[in-house]
């Protein structure tokens, strides 16, 4: 592959990268219409949960994958870490023979 073919390449590659980058959630900090923030704990279980809301929210407009009025760094934490116990926990158990 000649040397301007692959710095192309590169350079497509990362703009594709780059423009599925996640924005700024301009709703964090800033509690719903009844005072709620979500934090860790609510993260942790929309994250196990996660699944089933996904294909929920296929057919219902009132449902919501992500809780967007949340604390930031904890609840984004408590949902990685739920979704993962919920995933990682399968994938280790049907790796055993």
């Amino acid at each position: 592959m000649k040397k301007t073919q692959l710095l192309c390449l590169l350079f497509l590659s990362t703009l594709l990268f780059v423009g599925c980058a996640a924005g700024p959630n301009t709703a964090a900090h800033i509690a719903t219409s009844n005072g709620h923030i979500a934090g860790f704990w609510l993260g942790l279980w929309h994250g196990m949960i996660s699944p089933i809301t996904f294909i929920i929210s296929i057919f219902s407009n009132n449902v919501n994958f992500y809780e967007i009025h949340n604390n930031g760094t904890w609840y984004n934490f408590g949902f990685v870490l739920g979704a993962g116990i919920l995933f990682g926990g399968s994938i280790e158990a049907s790796s055993r023979k």
